[in-house]
């Protein structure tokens, strides 16, 4: 059997590359413009090497019984380890995936293609576009991990945007996101906000040495009309091989202060991470 080779291609939006792990047999790292996007293991969908990625699983476990299937809304594509990974543990689950990019959709389906009956439908369609025109109360869950380059657009950090997200969402529905920032957090201060004024009930997972200032880096935001179970996802965030915490209550609206929700014509992109933050390859 020969090694797998990497694949390079311009995309709509950048230069993607996919890169074979030495260490597992059909694993690979998806990169855009050197930023790492995804990684996948198509013989075990479950395996979430990035951390952040992790962290939005043991979400995603936690939202509904076990083995439950759910109905996702993913916005933001990459190479699809999340709709993977449901697929693997939430059997039946129906998902939509929203990618801008068609060229990065195409690369991944031809090198890394989604196994058959995986119920996972596919979307080259701007993410707030075709979230505007989704029907109301058709998603239990949404995954918003969206970036342009290494930033979330402008137009995915308003109110105007997260009124559309709930609308989406149904009664007992949860919003994730993927969001980084570094001390002070003005960024991720704006986007609690933001999503405090529609969906109040607010968790946010992070490293230590993020929350303490030390470095820039992932945030995973939890933002629900419904209490979350946060002692369930406190116990698997802190079993990780870089344990994080789950703030909420009075610790996050200390983080918020008086931070205020976003308007749309106020509206900025997500902070461009520094130099050696995320970049490989």
């Amino acid at each position: 059997m020969t090694d797998p080779i990497p694949v390079s291609r311009a995309v709509d939006h950048g230069f993607a590359k996919l890169m074979p792990d030495v260490d597992r047999d059909r694993a690979w790292l998806l990169t855009v413009d050197g930023a790492p996007q995804s990684y996948v293991d198509l013989d075990e969908p479950t395996h979430l090497e990035f951390e952040y990625a992790r962290r939005l699983g043991h979400v995603l476990d936690t939202v509904a019984a076990p083995g439950r299937p759910l109905d996702v809304l993913h916005l933001g594509g990459g190479a699809f380890t999340l709709p993977r990974y449901l697929a693997a543990t939430r059997p039946g689950s129906r998902q939509d995936v929203v990618e801008a990019d068609r060229g990065l959709l195409d690369l991944v389906v031809e090198h890394l293609p989604l196994p058959a009956g995986a119920g996972i439908a596919l979307h080259a369609a701007d993410a707030r576009s075709w979230l505007e025109a989704a029907p109301d109360d058709s998603a239990d869950v949404l995954v918003a991990d969206v970036f342009g380059g290494s930033r979330v657009p402008a137009h995915l950090t308003s109110a105007g945007y997260v009124r559309e997200a709930a609308r989406v969402l149904r009664d007992g529905g949860c919003y994730l996101a993927n969001l980084a920032d570094s001390a002070p957090f003005a960024f991720l201060r704006s986007q609690l906000a933001t999503l405090g004024a529609v969906l109040p009930e607010l968790a946010l997972i992070a490293e230590p040495g993020v929350l303490r200032g030390r470095r820039f880096g992932n945030t995973v935001v939890v933002a629900a009309r419904h209490p979350v179970d946060l002692a369930a996802l406190a116990r698997l965030t802190a079993a990780d091989a870089f344990p994080a915490r789950v703030e909420h209550g009075p610790a996050l609206r200390n983080l918020i202060g008086g931070a205020l929700p976003v308007r749309d014509e106020d509206a900025v992109p997500s902070p461009e991470p520094p130099d050696g933050a995320f970049g490989v390859g």
